[in-house]
């Protein structure tokens, strides 16, 4: 079972990013399992979100503790106490922000992280600044454990019109900007180990 657990603020769209995540291994016919963790519900709000996907049913229904995986679509939360707490042995953090990944690195005890300019990229294509369409394309193509082809048709789903075609411009744009399959044998380690 791979685990992910994506750390954002109200308004960046991190319930969605959890929901498309789930929904796409739906699409490739694996299990996933999404759901929020909100604190106060607002606007600004740190919010949690937590994904679970695997080849078969889902048990758990408790919180990510141990994720394999970070998405922090706000870098500003790197500095709140905890965020990176749980992280496996080896994990992976994708951070949205212009900041170098060695830069972030370096701030995060030498933890692999790969930053990606997600708001830059979603204010250049969307006119708003959501970056969660971004990191989950850059995620898909880091570990390549989820194809763009199931994120586009989950996007589809979603959305329609003009909003959609923006998205699909976007995750197109995000998927250049990360190298293709980084972190595939992270993946593949944690399949094997559970």
């Amino acid at each position: 079972m791979i685990e992910i657990r994506i750390h954002g603020r109200g308004g960046q769209g991190n319930v969605v990013a959890a929901y498309l995540l789930a929904m796409a291994a739906f699409e490739e016919n694996r299990y996933g399992q999404a759901f929020p963790n909100f604190g106060a519900e607002r606007r600004g709000a740190p919010v949690m979100a937590f994904v679970r996907i695997d080849d078969k049913p889902i048990q758990r229904r408790n919180q990510v503790r141990h994720p394999a995986f970070l998405i922090i679509q706000d870098q500003a939360l790197l500095q709140v106490p905890g965020v990176t707490d749980g992280l496996k042995p080896g994990g992976k953090i994708l951070v949205n922000s212009t900041l170098s990944s060695t830069a972030l690195s370096e701030q995060l005890d030498q933890k692999e992280v790969i930053a990606l300019p997600g708001t830059t990229l979603a204010n250049n294509f969307l006119g708003r600044p959501v970056p969660n369409t971004a990191l989950l394309s850059a995620f898909f193509v880091l570990t390549e454990l989820l194809s763009q082809e199931s994120l586009a048709k989950v996007l589809k789903k979603r959305f329609k019109g003009e909003v959609l075609e923006k998205n699909l411009q976007l995750i197109q744009e995000a998927a250049k900007k990360v190298p293709a399959g980084l972190w595939k044998e992270q993946e593949n380690s944690h399949v094997a180990s559970t």
